[in-house]
């Protein structure tokens, strides 16, 4: 029955994404092509003063991205402190300095990591006000600059990549917002709660007293696993009922979090003029999250032990509800996209168990990964894919009609280095100065030895990916993981930015190269195999040392 249950969960999960594929790609194509603004989208460039019609420059691009990202920072932080006063706080205080800063920098980032347990800590207005809307903002920003890359290919000699405040506005009201509304009345009609009752103090059948919390669950969740993004309404996340009442539920949260990156190689297919493009990085995404989910599963179905052997499984940190599949399914899809929502514990996963959504977040988070963030990752994997192969075979390297130079591929080289060092710089430091250690080893970590260093390992892999799952077992609410964590966030977000929006605009400027007998096919099956070895042989390469000194060595003792 069980493994009835698991083979129906994933035919029915593949048949749902395949429906969705071309209309929902063909959609978004259209959505960022059309030259025709609706009339609530005038209305708001009148009010910002932007002119809908006049394109940027990557430099012009860059900025407004970088603009609305500050502002955004600066009032989730304000809304934080100044919660005490504000309406629907459900009388909680402002939140501290350190964990404002926290919380702002990875809301913004598309990364929502949450160093809290956020029925305790906020209330309504800042759930709404805050951190709701930026799920929308930021998701959007994400497909924006993917969108723009695309441009990129498909320009001739043109010094313009599009108007970030027309595709971020585009993305928020004809893309999100409809699909959110809808999402949010399956998510009720399924059992989330969606109320503004706060607190109902209830007696249990023993007699005793119990606070059910209350809230505006439905509508936070949607967006938060349609947008990727993932900060849960409760501190249990997509374990909790009232988020993710029962199976179903979690298998449309799983839809949710899959369909825009899945549907997002057709859209690329589509604005480049061939489709056959958008099947082959469909491909790949599709191969990396099958491999993916197959170990994980193993991993957690074989766990060694008297106990797991008993259970049928390793299901420590796992529902009932959902059992490991289901576990497995979730974990997989939250980590490979930028999701980071958790309906089981990651933390309490077998060490090799453990080590695969570590693997999924290392890998750049591209299959299918976030919303924009994974198209846009594994087109810059493609460019050093093809780099490769012209150096096999002796020719100057070209994808979709465009010279990968040495700018190019300076650039590229530079994209897949900023988040491994990031994580990895972020983990030496929590161990390498002497006060931090100290404070790191008596306060945060709750196992000792590799565990524990695979806890500080996730948490900084987590934040520079913008995934924002963690290992239970690091208390992360102290001053150093409030700012370290914040900064990782925010450099992992917007370093890659900077460098893929300058590789469209040095795209968009190059006039197209006709195809010759020598131009490497990057459509066929031989290129998808190339993508994906070049994939995984970078992985290997960056992470394979401190993965031997975490879970690795944890899995062998």
């Amino acid at each position: 029955m069980d493994v009835f249950f698991a083979i129906l969960q994933v035919a029915s999960l593949v048949l749902i994404l395949a429906l969705l594929y071309r209309p929902l790609g063909d959609y978004m194509a259209r959505i960022y092509t059309s030259r025709k603004d609706l009339k609530v989208e005038r209305g708001f460039y009148r009010f910002i003063g932007v002119d809908s019609g006049v394109e940027q420059t990557w430099q012009s691009y860059l900025r407004g991205v970088l603009a609305f990202s500050v502002v955004g920072l600066l009032f989730v932080y304000l809304l934080q402190r100044f919660q005490a006063v504000l309406p629907y706080s459900l009388g909680l205080p402002a939140v501290p300095e350190g964990l404002s800063f926290n919380t702002a920098a990875s809301f913004v980032a598309n990364t929502n990591w949450q160093s809290y347990s956020p029925d305790l800590t906020m209330g309504y207005t800042v759930q709404i006000a805050g951190l709701a809307v930026q799920n929308f903002v930021s998701a959007a920003v994400g497909i924006a600059i993917a969108i723009a890359l695309v441009r990129g290919f498909t320009r001739r000699e043109s010094a313009t990549i599009g108007n970030f405040w027309v595709d971020l506005t585009r993305g928020i009201l004809r893309l999100l917002l409809p699909l959110s509304v809808l999402g949010a009345v399956v998510l009720i009609a399924s059992g989330v709660i969606q109320n503004f009752n706060g607190f109902t103090e209830i007696t249990t059948l023993s007699g005793g007293i119990q606070n059910l919390p209350g809230g505006p669950v439905a509508s936070q969740e949607v967006i938060k696993n349609l947008g990727t993004n993932g900060g849960g309404f409760f501190n249990a996340n997509a374990a909790h009922p009232f988020e993710n009442p029962n199976a179903w539920t979690s298998l449309f949260q799983n839809v949710l979090m899959l369909m825009i990156p899945f549907a997002l190689p057709r859209t690329f297919g589509r604005m480049v003029g061939n489709h056959k493009q958008g099947y082959a990085i469909l491909a790949v995404m599709g191969t990396i999250y099958v491999a993916s989910l197959t170990f994980l599963t193993l991993f957690e179905l074989n766990g060694a032990g008297t106990a797991p052997q008993l259970a049928g499984g390793a299901m420590e940190g796992k529902e009932q509800r959902f059992g490991i599949f289901a576990s497995t399914l979730f974990g997989s899809t939250s980590t490979l996209t930028s999701t980071g929502a958790v309906n089981s514990m990651h933390d309490s996963y077998t060490s090799l168990g453990g080590m695969m959504p570590m693997i999924n977040m290392m890998l750049g988070e591209i299959a299918p990964g976030g919303v924009g963030s994974g198209l846009y990752g594994m087109l810059v994997l493609a460019i050093i894919a093809v780099f490769v192969g012209g150096l096999l075979v002796g020719r100057t390297p070209e994808y979709l009609g465009k010279k990968i130079g040495p700018k190019e591929i300076k650039l590229a080289s530079l994209y897949i280095l900023v988040t491994p060092t990031i994580a990895l710089l972020g983990t030496a430091l929590s161990f390498a100065i002497p006060a931090v250690r100290a404070d790191v080893e008596s306060t945060s970590i709750w196992n000792a030895g590799t565990h524990g260093l695979s806890e500080v390992l996730y948490a900084f892999v987590s934040a520079a990916n913008n995934n924002g799952s963690a290992f239970a077992g690091l208390t992360a609410n102290t001053p150093w993981f409030n700012t370290a964590l914040g900064v990782a966030m925010l450099l992992g977000r917007f370093i890659p930015i900077v460098l893929v929006l300058a590789l469209a605009g040095s795209l968009a400027t190059q006039d197209k190269v006709p195809a010759t007998a020598g131009t490497l096919p990057t459509h066929r099956p031989q290129f998808v195999g190339l993508l994906l070895g070049v994939t995984v042989i970078i992985t290997a390469l960056t992470y394979f040392p401190v993965l031997a000194l975490g879970p690795l060595a944890e899995g062998l003792q």
